[in-house]
This record gives C-alpha cells, structure tokens and sequence, in this order.
C-alpha cells in the first residue's frame, strides 16, 4: 500500500509535545536568553506572540526580541549576497555560500534579563548570545508557496521586501541549510510549525537520537506532488493525493534537500524534520564512506515521479555539464538521470537528444520566437521522440534535451546537485502561471562540444538503428542511451 505519510516512532528517550501550552512548558522561568531560529518562512510574529501569551499566562515576565528588526538596509543584503555577474541573467545565480552574519551590520546585544525571559526569534536568532537554542521550521514547499503567493518579505533578510524566486533557490535555501546544519548538534529543542495553532516540538537530544536510529534501517520520506502547467492527474486517482490541486505533476519521493520525515505516534503527534540533517549527523550510516567522502553530506541521488497522464508533456530541457555546473552554480557535480517507465504506451513519446540533422542555431530561432511571439513550435523538428512503453529505461547524460510526453508516468531516478536543478524547472512553472515561461536560452542552447558518441543519427530505412526499440535489453524492459547534447 502506497503511505501517503509514512510515519517512525520517536527515538524512546525523546520528548515530543503539541499545542502551545505543552511548547511553553519546556521553557524555564528564567532569567534566560531563548534564542529560537528558522527560515522565513516560518510565521515568527505569530509565534513570539503565543509564546509570551503562555508565559504571560503562567506569571513569568518575557521581554520579545525580532531578530529581524536588525537586518542591515535591504539594498546592503542585497549586495552581500547578490554576486555582481548575475545582475544581468534573469534567470540563474550562483549559489551563496554567505553565513548569516552578512544580514545585519551590527548584532544586536541580548543582554540577560534580571528575571523572566528574553525571547529572540527569527532567522540568524543564533548569532546572539543565548542560553537556550530552539529551532523553528516549516518544509520548503511552504516557502516555495509563500513566494509563489508574493507574500512580502518571504525572502531571507528582506523583510517587507516583494520575493524572487530566483532568490529563494540560489540564495535563501543555500544560506539557510548551512546554518541549520551549523547548528543541529547543539539545539536544545525543533518546532514543528506547519500548523501554526498546534506546533510540535521535539527535544534536541530526542531528535538526535532519533535521527541515529532511522540511519540505522529503512527509511521513507514524505512523499509530496506539486502543480504544474503541464501535469497529469495519476497520483490523484490513484493514490488519491490532494484531489483538489490542479494536478499531480511532480511527485518527489526523495529529493534530499527539500524532503522530510515524519517523527511521531499519528497526525495529531507528528513533526516533519529536514532528512538533510541524517545526512549531517549520520553520514557514514546514509552514505557510506566511500559516497561521504566524495560527495559530503550531499545525498546525490533523487527518486520522483513525472505525472502527464491526463496532462500535457514536460517542457523540453537539458541539465548542465559538470563543468558548467562549476562555473556557474559554483557545484561539483551534476544531474544525470533515468526515466523509468511506470506508465506509458507506444502511442506515447519521451523526447531525448537532438536530431542528428538538428540546426540549433535554427532551434534556438525557434524556442525565442515561441517566447516572444507565442508561434506554435514542434520539438521532433529537433529532438528525438522514442515510443514510451511500459518498462523501458532511458539514460539521460547531462547536457541531453529530454522530455516526457503526455500521457505518461515516469519515475525518474537521477543525481540532484542541491536544488539547483528541480528549481529551473519550478521557476519556469511558476512564470508560466502568469504568463509564457521564457527558457533561460543565454548559454543554454550551444553547438554541441562532443559530436562522438550519439545515437540519435537519422538510420537508413530497414536498418537495426531504423528500430530504436531493439536496445539492450534490461529486466523488466529496455534501455535508450541519448543522441546529441547541447551544453
């Protein structure tokens, strides 16, 4: 049976609590300095106000402290994060590698309070003195949400500020995940804060321990799908999720930076921490030696499913080469991937690798005048289409245009550097809710570098190449390997 919250048992000396009430009894009546931080994400004026109401409640004196009060002026955060080589690409950035401190100009001081608490909350709440240390947090999805919605101030360090999505997945999302991860070891408490009149919260030992038994054994992420403009609607069918969206088009099983696990006894006692953080405190356990060794903390492959059945097809796109992946995002490795075809027909297509006689300089012409002037375009002018049958298994090399067609459910298996790679394809989504997504074609669509390897080339009529689907044969199926790259 497919869980749609797969759930584990808190390690047997964790503490987990839910409700306000049951959060605010962990905390002492001081004289403390609490220092709880997060992501923006997180809804933190809320949270100081029913913290102080509780403790207000039970007599102990609590002075709040928003961290957030203190960032430096906007256009300096800019500056510190922002590197002046991405000023002119709409599109990508380099991923920031700043730590926390590049927010303020000056830390405010959290002297100790005669007597009750002194509350600082907010992103970068750590970097003051403190005695105690929680962390609040909700899943990236609700970031994702937040900015999608252009809630102001949804972008780390700009609060009031309208958000960029560009921002949050080049710069926020790097910057927070080194700080938490800087942190992890010595938090005192985690808060649970998806729903915001019922936190949960885990002790920091119980979390640690729990995370040190789940790397031990089996472990299943929270699944989750997300909309898109071309996505099918298998997932709600069949599996029944979120049967109100309007599709089910990418369904992430395990895309490490972003997924969660579920700690707890049931949905009325459960917290959903960062699976990141077993990958930062168990990485030899995750990992392995040899895997830590050359990839870090980084968990380098990913699992999710590509839903068009019902749906449109996939916009046609390429990842980058390692190389680029260095000179641009600053990363050392790159996304090469698997299409796994859980569903599919010979009626239905996946697109991988350029045409043996493709243009590109014609491609390219193409691709910018159905941006700038809506002309209909047909990508088999240009990219390969195989017959989708169930079973087969295609090998995408990075550089490689591919697509799924409509119609089809593939599980994609495929190294994730960060979430540099799934954020291209969700910034274009999130353009094309408001209008045509214009693809980042400066740099993107080059000759080819290595015209050597290719099985793409135009086959004589009757020949073996004539009939792509006597491949290598592997269980359960075939397998494709692609023609010609672009990057």
């Amino acid at each position: 049976m497919y869980r749609l919250d797969p759930r584990y048992a808190p390690a047997p000396q964790a503490v987990l609590h839910t409700g306000w009430q049951a959060v605010a009894s962990q905390l002492p009546d001081g004289p403390t300095v609490v220092a709880i931080d997060g992501p923006p994400s997180v809804d933190w004026s809320l949270l100081g106000d029913r913290l102080a109401h509780e403790l207000t409640g039970r007599g102990t004196p609590v002075t709040l402290l928003d961290i957030r009060s203190h960032y430096a002026r906007p256009a300096l955060v800019r500056s510190r994060t922002e590197r002046p080589a991405d000023a002119d690409d709409p599109y990508f950035r380099g991923l920031a590698d700043n730590p926390l401190v590049d927010l303020f100009e000056i830390l405010p001081v959290a002297a100790p309070p005669k007597e009750g608490l002194l509350l600082v909350y907010g992103p970068g709440a750590a970097l003051v003195d403190h005695d105690l240390l929680w962390y609040a947090d909700v899943p990236k999805r609700y970031a994702e949400a937040a900015v999608g919605a252009g809630e102001p101030g949804a972008n780390l360090g700009l609060p009031g500020e309208k958000p960029d999505f560009r921002r949050l997945f080049y710069i926020d999302w790097p910057m927070i995940d080194q700080h938490r991860d800087s942190l992890v070891r010595r938090l005192d408490a985690w808060i649970d804060m998806q729903r915001p009149d019922h936190p949960a919260w885990i002790d920091g030992a119980g979390l640690r321990a729990t995370y040190a038994a789940l790397a031990r054994q089996p472990v299943r992420t929270r699944p989750y799908f997300n909309s898109t403009p071309w996505g099918g609607h298998w997932a709600q069918r069949e599996l029944g999720f979120n049967p109100d969206a309007r599709n089910t088009a990418l369904g992430y099983e395990l895309i490490a930076p972003e997924a969660g696990i579920l700690i707890g006894t049931g949905p009325q006692a459960q917290a959903e921490v960062p699976f990141q953080l077993m990958c930062v405190l168990e990485p030899d356990s995750v990992l392995g030696a040899q895997v830590h060794a050359r990839f870090g903390t980084s968990f380098p492959i990913r699992f999710d499913y590509l839903d068009t059945v019902g749906g449109g097809s996939l916009s046609v796109h390429c990842h980058p080469k390692e190389s680029y992946m260095r000179e641009r995002f600053g990363w050392d490795y790159t996304q090469h991937e698997t299409y796994y075809l859980t569903l599919g027909s010979t009626d239905t297509k996946v697109f991988l690798g350029l045409r043996e006689d493709a243009d590109v300089d014609v491609f390219r012409k193409e691709v910018e005048r159905a941006v700038t002037d809506a002309v209909p375009m047909d990508p088999e002018d240009h990219v390969l289409a195989f017959p989708a049958e169930q079973g087969q298994l295609f090998m995408i090399p990075a550089g490689t245009p591919h697509a799924s067609g409509a119609g089809n459910l593939v599980l994609e298996i495929s190294a994730t550097p960060l979430s540099v790679q799934p954020a291209v394809l969700r910034l274009a989504a999130a353009r094309c809710r408001r209008q045509p997504a214009p693809p980042a074609l400066r740099a993107r669509v080059r000759q080819p570098r290595d015209r050597t390897t290719r099985c793409g080339r135009r086959p004589r009529p009757g020949s073996r190449a004539a009939h792509p689907a006597r491949g290598h044969r592997l269980a359960g199926g075939g397998h494709r390997r692609a023609g010609r790259d672009v990057l």
